[in-house]
């Protein structure tokens, strides 16, 4: 594989470890249930997610050189992704996520992305070293960034040259790192994807509504946001307008990782030229597809 990737997912690649329970569940339950270990993290959602809709996703991440970490890079292998440009550290072990769901839906998760974070802008050194491209020669194709990267980081990539010719779509790994997101509000770069409380987060307000959010992200500085409500109506902003939505309605079987299926699949369909209520649609189709269990993980 020596071609250019077709887009690149920049964040975090780690092991998914859920835990799933058929029943309702709140904080105490003690239930029966499936325990599976998946490759996952945000960054390596959305690639999966790309690869499956037939692009040659790369990312960009750290992982150890641990055992786990072996595997995992054998597994994102064969999921179609392109690892060449990886960190590989020595001394940091590879990253993981843990997350319990019941039948109501997500009941709590922990990320632990220390390694991603320690790992800072060593992962970014492919943007810069002329591999992929360099401040002079910025790379010009499209970026998936998520938000487990530090907000100094962030930072520097909103302002970076090497960074300068790229189309950023951005999400936040979790409502607990939305904030990292701010320097692209003032930085008015990239597409926001986030979800209602992610977006009452970053605008210090809360929201009854996708369209409310994403009205105000663009008033704060976005230059366009892209903000989804559960079941409810989500929302693409801009300058140009409000553009809302309601998704298919399912039975929902998992949650984790549906966020990132969405983001992914608006991405894909505005790759291959659909308009923004199109995109929205499609994205949302595949999200509803996603979470009822009829695309598998």
């Amino acid at each position: 594989m020596n071609e250019t990737p077709d887009i690149l997912c920049i964040g975090s690649v780690l092991w998914d470890v859920i835990g799933r329970s058929n029943g309702h569940m709140r904080q105490g339950s003690d239930m029966p249930g499936r325990i599976t270990r998946l490759p996952g993290g945000v960054a390596l959602n959305i690639a999966m997610t790309f690869a499956r809709f037939g692009l040659k996703p790369g990312l960009l991440s750290a992982v150890g050189q641990d055992p786990e970490g072996d595997e995992l890079m054998e597994a994102c292998a064969q999921l179609g992704c392109d690892m060449r440009h990886l960190y590989r550290s020595e001394d940091l072990p590879t990253d993981r996520y843990m997350a319990v769901e019941g039948a109501n839906g997500l009941i709590a998760a922990i990320a632990d992305a220390h390694s991603l974070e320690r790992a800072g802008s060593r992962i970014l050194r492919p943007l810069s070293d002329g591999t992929l491209g360099s401040a002079e020669t910025p790379y010009p194709g499209p970026v998936a960034l998520d938000g487990n990267l530090t907000e100094t980081l962030l930072d520097e990539i909103a302002r970076d040259p090497c960074f300068a010719a790229a189309d950023l779509r951005i999400a936040p790994a979790s409502p607990g790192k939305a904030e990292r997101l701010l320097p692209f509000l003032r930085a008015q770069r990239g597409v926001l994807y986030v979800n209602l409380e992610e977006a009452g987060i970053l605008c210090q307000a809360p929201f009854d509504s996708a369209p409310q959010a994403a009205a105000k992200l663009v008033e704060r500085g976005a230059a366009r946001a892209v903000v989804t409500n559960g079941g409810e109506a989500a929302c693409d902003a801009s300058a140009e307008g409000l553009i809302a939505e309601r998704p298919p309605e399912v039975l929902v079987t998992r949650v984790t990782g549906a966020g990132d299926t969405f983001m992914a699949a608006h991405i894909v369909a505005e790759l291959r030229g659909a308009g923004r209520a199109e995109a929205l649609s499609l994205a949302l189709d595949a999200a509803a597809a996603y979470v009822s269990g009829d695309i598998a993980s």
